[in-house]
């Protein structure tokens, strides 16, 4: 074919089915009742983990190549130069912003914006937009213009589900799977129960696709896998970590908090007497961050690139090494 784009038989056919696949999902989100429904449902978000699931699982076997990331990576990668924030000065800096501002503000004007938003958002009578404007221009805040709908039509959730079998499905023949799901099976034997690993997002960091594509690789190892919800605070997920009695927290940092947020949960986990919970963390994090994480604890750091089996046999023998 000189050209292929040409409205050849092949093409044509390959438009032809990417529609009919295309249309095949539209038609199931519309038997849901619509996007929404598929959304609050946790379907759509289960859709994409799939896909990302299975891609990483192809990435990390090496079926699909990337060029510096599973093959032809270089023997010493150059420190990133990398612009650092002190990211516990910046939260002291607006905290004392906010009170000031409400210190100043007139706090009934303030209070007569919000209670008629909510009373918008209740009757269905008004422009929430316009409403929303006021309420700031008295100088009421973000989280209390959202506090104020929150109270009538609550608050979404994201959902924790995780998709299972999908990264499993694409690397199951691989030597090195079959040897760390022995190890997994190995560890319970001789535990009495499966390595437990909660995986976690802290802060205000909502990238939870790479923690899901965790999660499921994870389980499909073996582990017993809990997900914690998005936006927990250190203290939040270490309670959660001693409540589900895990052997392991798994942090999935994407917003350049690890170095901030990683320690206050390993303090956390000490001030309730929980030395022995393994913390590891994985995601965007510069080489030179590495030294400072392990200096407050952290027993792995997984950088990007990583293949989920090797993150999971090393959090495997970290735990080993805890139960001991």
């Amino acid at each position: 074919v000189i050209d292929p784009w040409a409205g050849s038989y092949m093409m044509e056919k390959l438009t032809q089915d990417m529609a009919d696949h295309a249309w095949a999902i539209i038609e199931e989100v519309e038997q849901m009742g619509g996007m929404t429904k598929a959304v609050e449902s946790g379907w759509a978000k289960l859709q994409v983990e799939k896909c990302a699931t299975e891609k990483q699982a192809r990435i990390d076997s090496g079926r699909d190549v990337i060029v510096g990331v599973n093959k032809y990576r270089l023997d010493k990668e150059d420190a990133l130069d990398v612009l650092v924030i002190d990211n516990v000065a910046v939260r002291e800096s607006q905290v004392a912003q906010l009170a000031r501002i409400r210190a100043s503000r007139d706090a009934a004007a303030v209070n007569a914006a919000l209670a008629a938003l909510t009373a918008a958002a209740e009757s269905g009578q008004g422009n929430l937009l316009e409403l929303s404007v006021a309420a700031m221009r008295a100088r009421a805040t973000v989280g209390e213009v959202s506090d104020a709908l929150e109270k009538v039509w609550g608050r979404h959730r994201a959902s924790t589900q995780a998709v299972s079998g999908v990264y499993q499905s694409v690397v199951a023949d691989d030597e090195g799977w079959g040897a760390m799901k022995e190890e997994v099976s190995q560890f319970a034997e001789e535990q009495g129960r499966r390595p437990r690993i909660l995986i976690a997002k802290l802060g205000q960091d909502g990238h939870d696709r790479g923690a899901k594509v965790i999660a499921t690789a994870f389980a499909d190892l073996g582990f017993d896998v809990d997900i914690a919800p998005l936006f927990q605070t250190p203290e939040e997920a270490a309670r959660q970590a001693i409540e589900n009695d895990v052997h392991a927290v798994g942090v999935s940092t994407l917003a350049a908090g690890h170095k901030t947020l990683v320690p206050q949960l390993i303090a956390a986990l000490r001030a309730q007497g929980a030395d022995d919970i393994v913390v590891v963390v994985g995601g965007v994090i510069p080489a030179q961050d590495y030294d400072e994480l392990y200096g407050h604890g952290v027993s792995c750091v997984f950088g990007p690139g990583t293949p989920i089996p090797k993150a999971a046999k090393d959090t495997l023998d970290a735990i080993r090494a805890k139960v001991a």
